[in-house]
């Protein structure tokens, strides 16, 4: 029971690690991180050895990999970009997943104490959600809070958590023009918050501090084809949390955002990034009305129907902006078949 406590969820939860370097930074998490298992998802160049530091429990996979468990379906999972991710999600068996970037370190809280962010992210997501009615004092879930005068009690049981999405200290997560103006900003408020997002709310997610129940929301989290031989580049977890946020709010899911705060250490190059996102920036004043006006019919009851019925609609309605989004539709469908081809449902006792 002590261990358990100390190191919440041990043995059902992944942490996802995208990477093209040695992950050094684990040695700051070891605290934090090392009874847990570790899927570590190498892009770029295959040959190159990653070195772990001695201690950690965790699984490798490269392109070659990929290629090899997925065959044609490897198309689906982006190359050399940070959604490769994805495929790490697609390969766990544990009911929670946490990612992290490998440039994101231990923060402090104000009192300046190290911030165990997988531990807040567990709460968050142990502890139900409240889309559909705003608490003036967040999540009523939370130490030292509680629902406010005039919520009403029908509501206070909440929805099961599917999300939960952190935030950063040091280096915010900005666009490339936002970067270009502002290059010595940093981000040095912390807020001790966490809110759970309204129904019919988008939000902008962020891979590089999120936790998920992958069993109630694992198969939307597709971060799209991004990188390589594509269009556009980081638009990947905006992707994903725009279809998630739909898909959500269909099911009667929920997202919380706030705490816990990680460290973000380094500034990608903002000229790089203005070349991946430049098109994104113009494509999505379009994309974002067309999830605000999606709609799922009431027969899409489980994950996977909702996003195969969300593809076509992507197909069909964004599709006439750019080819690519035809592609990224089509995409959609090979991840959820990869999917359940890797995570075939539990059959029925008695049935044959």
């Amino acid at each position: 029971m002590a261990a358990s406590s100390t190191f919440p969820l041990k043995d059902d939860l992944d942490i996802v690690i995208p990477t093209i370097r040695n992950l050094d930074f684990l040695e700051m998490w070891r605290p934090f991180f090392q009874p847990y298992h570790l899927i570590i998802v190498q892009d770029g160049d295959p040959s190159r050895n990653i070195k772990v530091p001695d201690g950690f429990h965790y699984e490798l996979y490269n392109r070659n990999d990929i290629n090899k468990i997925l065959g044609p379906k490897a198309s689906c999972i982006s190359f050399k970009d940070s959604a490769c991710r994805c495929f790490g999600y697609m390969v766990s068996k544990k009911k929670y997943i946490f990612t992290i970037d490998d440039d994101c370190f231990v923060a402090k809280d104000p009192t300046g104490k190290d911030i165990d962010a997988l531990r807040q992210h567990i709460n968050n997501l142990l502890n139900p959600s409240t889309p559909y009615f705003f608490n003036t004092l967040y999540d009523p879930f939370s130490d030292g809070a509680d629902f406010v005068r005039g919520y009403p009690f029908s509501l206070r049981e909440g929805v099961p958590t599917a999300v939960s999405h952190g935030l950063w200290l040091n280096i915010p997560d900005y666009d490339a023009p936002t970067q270009l103006v502002k290059p010595r900003e940093r981000n040095t408020r912390y807020v001790d918050a966490v809110m759970t997002l309204p129904k019919g709310i988008l939000f902008p997610m962020c891979g590089m501090n999120l936790a998920f129940d992958r069993s109630l929301i694992g198969p939307a989290m597709y971060f799209g084809l991004m990188g390589d031989g594509q269009p556009i580049g980081r638009y990947d977890d905006m992707w994903a949390g725009w279809c998630v946020k739909v898909i959500c709010d269909h099911l009667g899911l929920g997202i919380k955002t706030g705490l816990p705060y990680i460290w973000h250490s380094k500034a990608s190059n903002p000229f790089v990034n203005l070349k991946k996102e430049y098109k994104g920036i113009f494509w999505q004043e379009e994309i974002i009305p067309f999830f605000q006006d999606a709609i799922l019919p009431k027969e899409c009851i489980t994950v996977q129907a909702c996003y195969k019925e969300l593809s076509k609609q992507v197909k069909d309605k964004l599709g006439k902006i750019d080819p690519y989004f035809v592609k990224l539709a089509d995409a959609m469908v090979t991840w959820i078949d990869a999917w359940d081809e890797l995570n075939p449902p539990a059959k029925v006792a008695g049935s044959k």
